[in-house]
Formats: structure tokens, C-alpha cells, sequence
């Protein structure tokens, strides 16, 4: 897909956009066409590498064949090759025509490579207006592949990648250290599509590659061990250990090979496929292949056994650190438990093949050399202790650290952050408060994470004044501006205290500092006013991040809107917000079927609780409609199973019972017990005894009512046998039709 500018117009939420700069220009281009003009006789390379050589190019669209005013090309050029690249913008922004493929190629690379805020939003202006005008091959490839690396670092991975994409489609062949940059932010992102989207893209550029019979030509695209790292990082941080493999596999091909950092990314694996009797095979494989080993492996060895909540290993690790052994294989494999989880048994014998011939009677490899626990080590397993909720552990770490002779092992800013976590997350504010003083007393600065799980503490505690007064502080007195999870705190915070206004505020306040809001704050914001009653205020949050090209609504967002109208019985729009949910390809889930049952409830609608019901039902696994045939192949695939959980089914039995549906209520608490929910025979009995103790039809209904209510008093009868009530069905099986033919006579419980 092509790269998405951000919206040039103002939201209705957004505020009012800050006036232009001035254009008084303080370099005149009068000064700029006075410098001395010199001519460019070196024909630049064409960076663009066309994959079919059979392709015809369009000679008329070169540069050559457009005569534009040479001097103010050579002006800016001069400037570019000065590296004024602020005089160099200016001139850009004055010039009377667009400029030649050399200097707009090199004013992007240079906005680029500055890193800032303002540069990356002139470069993507300058890609923009290309695009708008279908001249986007005016650039060349390495000046599009830095705004691609300029936006990954920005945290624009969105961005970036559509940029790489916009290559791939033009012809362009990336340098592998741009689109391996991309590749590493999308697999590292929390975004659950990242990983997918970084696997495609590495699928893109070798499959591009491989179109070249010349190699030496795509050369530079080649992926090398890096960007396999990268891929394998998406493998593991969405757990997929088939392609995992198979990547690994294919390493030599390119001709490459593993490296460390490749092993880490394995242990990583091993620890989302829950296999922790991996890990010290992972150690030895390192050791086995005599691969450079460095300290990055023992601290995702540490992280991994924290993960897994094993301190007590981690613990043995570390102290075997601090005692300088080197035997560490074999004191892993001595606290190590065979998992029972064999499911990718093939996978792991593949990438370690000295799990295959591994025995108790081997003796285990020796570490190259003796390696102490830094800091790192020690604040890692600190978190072991705070998510554990061991504060007293966490502190005494603390204080063990301090007194470390080795300086590498004094505790740093995370150290402390982990302190302030503790606290926290125990509701201590004082203690927290007190660490965060401490650090400030001996010169360990507090960082912006520090400032935001403090944030996050006052506004769990519905402070929301000392929440206001510590950002005040943070930004005024530390110099550490808020970022995107700042306000996301502060605009949760408000929820917290039922101030949708202050969400607004703060929403508005974040984005007017340029901050791009993320998924979270604009589902956030729809909470909080989802809350308040004022679903079309969430519908209009919820369009502008339809609009928002770096933010991807998910079905959480849509679940949001959903839930803000069913929260005042609007049953009608939420149910259009569901089919407008399934046209984006979003099936509903439980989540959502739970806010349409909750909306017919409070609407008091109970027959769209039997379509609801019925939805429901297909949806579990349920019987399929007579004459229904099964789908073919090329037709849309059916939504996934569902799991229905206590509050869906208990709420639409509660519909059921109230709205005299025995039949169906029957059905419900059957699907309960099914999925192992107990149902509340209690409250289905104190409601049928309020409600329908007596079921009473006049002797002049018409014919068909009477039958009505005799089809319902059967439903009744069987649904009082189920709650053990009295009924007609004492001494009889168990059914709905009528026993020998009788209808049944008594009225009352």
C-alpha cells in the first residue's frame, strides 16, 4: 500500500492548528542565484533497479527532457553539498519549480538523517507532494530508504513499512539495512499484525532478489544475519516455530550464518512455546558451534527463567555468576525439568541437534570464561521479584546492589524504576515517592518510564490532582517532555473518576504538541465517553482513527463503539455497528455478542434476544440450518468458533426466563453446563416465581392463542422440572411434548 500522509485537515476534536511559520525568508534567493554556478557534467547513477529486464522505460519521463531553471537547482545543490540543510529547506520551499531528481533525492536524505521531529515532517512533505503529483521517481532508492529507517526510529513503523512497500512496487531495491530496520521494528512491535507484516516483507525483497540472475546486481539487498534476526524475532514473539525453523534453515543460502544474538532470539522462542528444559541446550548449542559468546546470552537466559516464574533457578544462575564458575551448563541442567510438552518435539530437535544425543553421562560445556553479573542481571531478576509481588526481595536486591564493589553492578535508573514499580503496584505512593527523592538526591536521573509508572500510580489511587501536578513537574522541572503512554494514563486516569471532559482535554493537549495518538488512547478516549452516555461522541472518536493512517482499528475499538450505544438500549445502531464491523472483515466475539445482550436487556427487547440467541448458537458449534449447505472454497470463510463465556449466556438466559421463552431458556442453561458454566438455578426460580407462578388464558381467546399457551405451558413445565420446582413432570420422562396427548392443568407453582 502506498505511504498515507497524516490528515492535512483539522479533526473535529482536533484544536485549532498553530499558525504557519512566518515566510519572511533570511536567506534571500536573490543571495542564493549569486553564488557561483558551476556545471554538473557526471551523469548520476539510476539507483533504480527494474526486476524484468524486459520492461520499457518511458524516456520522455527523464529529467533530461524537462528544461527547468538550471540556477536554482545549482543553488540548492550547493547548499545540500554544504550541508545547510536548513537554508537548503527553504530554498526548496521558494523554489519556483519542483527540483531536479539530485537535489530533492539528497534534501530528503539529509532531513532524513537529522532524526528530528520537524526534518522527518518535511522529508515525508517532500515524498507527499511526489506522490500527489506522480513524480516519485525523482527520488532514489537510498534517499527513500533513510526516511524509511528516520521514520522506524521515530516509532512511525507504520510508516516505514508502506514507504519500503512504495519501493517494492516502483522498481526500487532497498539497501538491506533499511528494510531489515523496518523489519526489526514491525516484529518488535505490539502491534499483532507487526510480526506478519515483517515476514511478508522479507518474503517481498528475497522474492525480488531472486529475480536477478546477476547477483552481484541486487548485491546490496541480500539479506544478511541481521535481517534473519529480525524475521526469526517476529517468529518468536508471535510463537511460530515453523517458520522459525525454516528461516533458520534457509540462513545458508544467503550466505549466512547464525549468530549469538540468533540464539537469544531462540531462547526467546523457547520460552513462548513453553519449553523451559530448552533453555540449557540453547547455552550448549552456543558453546557446541563456538560461536562468539558475549553477556547478552545470560541475560536472556535470566529474563527467560523470570518469565517462566522459576526465581529459584534464576537465582542459582546468578549466584553462580557472583562465585565466578564457569560450570554453568551443568548446575541449569541439574534444576532442569523435562516439560511435558512435546506438540514441536521435531522442531527443537532440528535447531538443536544436541538435544538428540544429549545425556546424563555427558559431561557438560564449560563457559569460555567466568562472567559477573552487572546490573542488568541483578534488575532483571529484581522484576522477577516484583511481579511476584515480593517487594521486601526487590528492596534487599537494592541494597545488595549498592554495595557491590564491582561498579557495573551499582544499581542504575531501571534498578530504581523497578523499586518505584514495586511500590507502586503494592499502593505504596509514600515508599515511591521517597526511592524517587532518593534518586534524585544521588544523581540517578529518573527517565520518562519512571515519571509514567508514577503517573500510573496516582491515577489507579483516583489522584488525579497529584497526577496533573507531577506531569507539571516532569516536564517543567526534569525537562522530560510527556509522551503518547503519559497521556494514555492521564486519559484513563479521568475514566477512573467519571471526567470525560478531562479526557478530551488531555487527548486534545497531547495531540496539539505533535504527539501522534496510538490505538490504546483513541480506544481509551471512546471509553470514556462510552461510559458517560454519549456513544456518538465514541462514533466520532472512532472515525477519526478510521481516518488515522498510523493507527489500525481493532476489534476492541469496534467492541467499544458497540458497547457505548447497547449501554443505553440503542440495540438498532450497535446492531449496525456490527454489520459495518463485519464488512471490514471483524468477526463479533463474546465480548461483543455480551454488549448486544446487555442492550436487550436494558432496552427490553426480547425478541432480538432469540436472533441473538440463534447467532450464538451457530457460532458454538450448534446445529446447522435445515437446507443449509455447506460453503464452497472460494466462498468467504466462516467465522471461527465460538467459546460463549457465564455473562453472555447467563444474561440471555435471564431475557429467556423473564420473557416466558422456557424453550429457549432451556437450550441456554443446556449450552452452560456444555462449557462447564454452573448455571443460577436460584435466580431463574425467584424470577419464574415472581413473574409466571401463574399462567392464566381466557376461555374466549381465539383457538390460536390457546394452542400458544399450551405449547408454553409445556416449555414451563419442563423448565420448572429442571429447577425442581413442582410440576407435571414428577413420575414421567423427562420431555417437552405432551404425555399421551394431555395437556396439562395446573396453573400455579
Amino acid at each position: 500500500m502506498n505511504a498515507k500522509p497524516p490528515p492535512s485537515s483539522p479533526s473535529p476534536l482536533s484544536p485549532p492548528s498553530p499558525s504557519p511559520p512566518s515566510t519572511s525568508n533570511p536567506f534571500p534567493l536573490s543571495n542564493l542565484l549569486s553564488l557561483p554556478t558551476f556545471s554538473i557534467t557526471k551523469k548520476t547513477r539510476q539507483s533504480r533497479i527494474q526486476a524484468s529486464t524486459n520492461s520499457n522505460t518511458n524516456t520522455n519521463l527523464s529529467l533530461s527532457s524537462t528544461k527547468q531553471p538550471i540556477s536554482q537547482d545549482q543553488a540548492l545543490l550547493y547548499l545540500l553539498r554544504q550541508r545547510k540543510t536548513e537554508e537548503a529547506w527553504l530554498a526548496y520551499t521558494h523554489s519556483s519549480h519542483l527540483p531536479s531528481s539530485t537535489c530533492l533525492s539528497r534534501l530528503v536524505s539529509q532531513l532524513s538523517y537529522q532524526n528530528t521531529h520537524v526534518s522527518l515532517t518535511r522529508a515525508q512533505s517532500i515524498l507527499t507532494r511526489l506522490r500527489n503529483e506522480r513524480q516519485l521517481a525523482r527520488l532514489d532508492a537510498n534517499s527513500l530508504g533513510l526516511l524509511a529507517v528516520a521514520a522506524a526510529k521515530a516509532g512511525q513503523t507504520r510508516y516505514a513499512a508502506s514507504v519500503i512497500k512504495s519501493m517494492l512496487r516502483s522498481g526500487y531495491l532497498p539497501h538491506v539495512k533499511s528494510w531489515s530496520a523496518v523489519a526489526s521494528r514491525l516484529a518488535a512491535s505490539g502491534d499483532e499484525c507487526g510480526p506478519a507484516e515483517a515476514l511478508k516483507m522479507f518474503r517481498s525483497v528475497t522474492r525480488r532478489v531472486r529475480q536477478f540472475a546477476n547477483g552481484e546486481l541486487a548485491a546490496d539487498s541480500r539479506p544478511d544475519t541481521g535481517a534473519f534476526n529480525a524475521v526469526l524475532n517476529a517468529c518468536a514473539n508471535c510463537g511460530d516455530t515453523r517458520m522459525f525453523l525454516k528461516l533458520f534453515d534457509e540462513m545458508p543460502e544467503w550466505g549466512c550464518g547464525p549468530d549469538v544474538l540468533s540464539y537469544n532470539v531462540m531462547i526467546k522462542l523457547c520460552t513462548r512455546a513453553g519449553r523451559k528444559d530448552l533453555l540449557v541446550f540453547v547455552l550448549e548449542r552456543i558453546l557446541e558451534e563456538e560461536i562468539p559468546f558475549c553477556m547478552t546470552t545470560m541475560h536472556s537466559l535470566v529474563a527467560a527463567y523470570v518469565g517462566f516464574g522459576d526465581l529459584e533457578t534464576a537465582e542459582r544462575m546468578v549466584q553462580a555468576m557472583r562465585e565466578e564458575r564457569r560450570d554453568l551448563c551443568e548446575i541449569l541442567r541439574g534444576s532442569n525439568v523435562e516439560d511435558s510438552n512435546r506438540n514441536e518435539q521435531d522442531v527443537f530437535e532440528r535447531l538443536l541437534p544436541n538435544l538428540v544425543k544429549a545425556s546424563d553421562s555427558e559431561q557438560p560445556q564449560l563457559l569460555p570464561k567466568a562472567y559477573a553479573p552487572d546490573s542488568r542481571i541483578y534488575t532483571t531478576l529484581m522484576k522477577g521479584y516484583m511481579k511476584a509481588g515480593r517487594v521486601t526481595d526487590t528492596v534487599r536486591m537494592l541494597e545488595a546492589m549498592r554495595h557491590q564493589e564491582d561498579s557495573a553492578s551499582h544499581p542504575d535508573h531501571v534498578s530504581y524504576t523497578t523499586v518505584v514499580s514495586a511500590f507502586v503496584n503494592s499502593g505504596s505512593m509514600d515508599r515511591a515517592r521517597q526511592v524517587f527523592a532518593e534518586m534524585t538526591r544521588i544523581r540517578v536521573p529518573a527517565n520518562r518510564i519512571t515519571y509514567n509508572i508514577l503517573l500510573k500510580g496516582y491515577c489507579k489511587q483516583l489522584q488525579i490532582d497529584k497526577a496533573k501536578e507531577l506531569l507539571k513537574e516532569m516536564a517543567e522541572d526534569a525537562g522530560i517532555e510527556p509522551d503518547v503512554v503519559s497521556y494514555n494514563i492521564l486519559i484513563d486516569g479521568c475514566i477512573l473518576v467519571d471526567d470525560s471532559a478531562g479526557a478530551l482535554t488531555f487527548f486534545n493537549e497531547m495531540r496539539a504538541k505533535g504527539i501522534a495518538p496510538t490505538k490504546i488512547s483513541y480506544t481509551t478516549l471512546m471509553k470514556a465517553f462510552a461510559l458517560s452516555g454519549q456513544p456518538k461522541l465514541a462514533h466520532k472518536v472512532f472515525d477519526e482513527m478510521l481516518d488515522d493512517p498510523r493507527v489500525k482499528a481493532d476489534i476492541i475499538a469496534w467492541n467499544m463503539l458497540v458497547e457505548g450505544y447497547c449501554k443505553l438500549g440503542l440495540v438498532e445502531e450497535a446492531k449496525k455497528i456490527v454489520q459495518r464491523m463485519k464488512e471490514n472483515g471483524f468477526h463479533p466475539n463474546v465480548a461483543t455478542y455480551g454488549s448486544l445482550a446487555n442492550g436487550i436487556a436494558v432496552a427490553r427487547k426480547p425478541g432480538e434476544a432469540l436472533l441473538l440467541w440463534n447467532e450464538v448458537k451457530e457460532r458454538c458449534g450448534g446445529m446447522k440450518k435445515e437446507g443449509e449447505e455447506n460453503p464452497d472454497s472460494s466462498s468467504t470463510p466462516p467465522p471461527p468458533l465460538l467459546k460463549p463465556d457465564e455473562g453472555l449466556l447467563d444474561t440471555l438466559a435471564d431475557i429467556c426466563v423473564r420473557a416466558a421463552f422456557f424453550k429457549k431458556a432451556l437450550e441456554i442453561v443446556a449450552c452452560m453446563e456444555e462449557n462447564g458454566i454452573p448455571p443460577n438455578k436460584t435466580k431463574y426460580t425467584r424470577i419464574y416465581v415472581e413473574m409466571h407462578s401463574r399462567m392464566f388464558t381466557s376461555k374466549h381467546a381465539s383457538q390460536a392463542r390457546q394452542d400458544r399457551r399450551r405449547e408454553k405451558k409445556r416449555a414451563a413445565e419442563a423448565f420448572k422440572f429442571w429447577l425442581g420446582l413442582p410440576n407435571s413432570y414428577y413420575g414421567s420422562e423427562w420431555r417437552l411434548e405432551p404425555i399421551d396427548g394431555n395437556d396439562y392443568f395446573s396453573d400455579s407453582v
